[in-house]
């Protein structure tokens, strides 16, 4: 067959699927959903005081998740000592230092102003405000509870173990009611100061938690975002 045979037997049909072909390479390639950020915020229990930074805990979390197929990235925003009213100070210098909104800030605060018998009342103040900050902005929260020593009195331990279920439902956010749940009172789970959890003990505080984190997750990945 000559070539001039060929062009008009196929000429027809190259011209229809010349521009499909076209299409199929220039059209951009699906985009890779984004990786969840979440900002542990607290004091030194997401610091990881005492441990290597991959024992402690937000790297801890990070692997967990990411066991369980959620490819998220955990920031550590602990800082060791910090009162609510010290985390209040550095919030928004420290939200601007993610250089990323994130879809999730883990806020683990309150146990130093209970080690130093600071009032309830200033506490849930300051917890207040940052969740009330964290909501004026859209950003998703999981409240992480903490309860008493004993020692501080009936009273104060009602009035502080209390505050956290008010505050998540005034701020209609989830609450895990107690961070050291499972190793609390266990002293082979903690380093020698007693107060700060070894790496067996950040194992079982994430292992407990993650649940809670994915939750938040997946309910916010619903629920609309605000422009």
């Amino acid at each position: 067959m000559g070539s001039r045979s060929r062009l008009r037997r196929y000429g027809g049909w190259w011209w229809l699927v010349h521009p499909i072909l076209l299409l199929l390479l220039v059209a951009p390639a699906q985009a890779a959903p984004r990786a969840p950020l979440i900002w542990a915020f607290g004091d030194s229990l997401t610091a990881g005081y005492g441990l290597p930074p991959a024992q402690g805990f937000p790297a801890r979390l990070q692997a967990e998740l990411r066991r369980q197929g959620v490819a998220a990235t955990v920031r550590n925003g602990g800082v060791a000592g910090d009162t609510a009213a010290q985390g209040r100070a550095r919030l928004l210098w420290g939200l601007r230092g993610l250089k990323a909104r994130p879809d999730l800030v883990i806020v683990e605060l309150g146990a130093n102003d209970m080690l130093r018998g600071l009032p309830v009342a200033q506490a849930q103040a300051n917890l207040d405000c940052i969740l009330a900050e964290l909501r004026r902005r859209g950003i998703p929260v999981l409240l992480a509870g903490m309860r008493s020593a004993p020692n501080m009195g009936a009273d104060y331990v009602r009035a502080f173990e209390g505050m956290y279920p008010a505050l998540a439902r005034r701020h209609g956010v989830p609450l895990y009611p107690f961070f050291l749940d499972g190793v609390a009172g266990q002293r082979a789970l903690f380093q020698g100061d007693g107060l700060h959890p070894n790496a067996r003990g950040v194992a079982i505080v994430v292992r407990r938690m993650a649940p809670a984190v994915r939750r938040a997750l997946a309910t916010n990945a619903a629920a609309p975002r605000s422009s």
